[in-house]
């Protein structure tokens, strides 16, 4: 999964000791608003000290797109999400998915439904006081 935003926050970098490999560990996480009607934020996760400074995450940062993986853990009862950044690109790096002519062609052309929209069929619209004919999904009962 992928979100392309403006960074609005980089939280200070957490490190410990595995008490199981006994080696040292670091993560950071930073949170991302993605641009719409509504902005949405979203915290994600870096970890490892390699590639929070490969990527060298900037607050303010803008058209950032952060590729990540969404995992989830139970602790005493309760269930935790983790959004885990594994990729991150800048700008324009980030580059549509080729469509192969196969796709294109395996593709089923949209079709028109009658009497959703009848004057996109070449149909003129029903008269004022006639209901279409069929289902109408705008026709309401109330």
């Amino acid at each position: 999964m992928e979100l392309t935003g403006t960074i609005i926050a980089v939280l200070p970098a957490v490190s410990g000791v595995s008490q199981r490999t006994g080696n040292t560990w670091m993560s950071q996480e930073y949170v991302i608003e993605v641009p719409a009607q509504y902005p949405k934020k979203c915290c994600f996760k870096i970890f490892g000290e390699d590639r929070i400074k490969q990527f060298a995450i900037q607050a303010g940062e803008q058209n950032l797109t952060v590729q990540f993986d969404i995992d989830a853990h139970e602790y005493n009862g309760r269930w935790f999400n983790e959004i885990r950044a594994y990729n991150i690109l800048r700008g324009q790096q980030v580059a549509a998915q080729p469509t192969t002519q196969a796709q294109t062609a395996s593709a089923p052309a949209p079709t028109a439904q009658p009497g959703l929209f009848p004057e996109q069929n070449g149909q003129s619209p029903a008269p004022t006081g006639e209901q279409p004919q069929g289902d109408n999904p705008d026709d309401l009962p109330f």
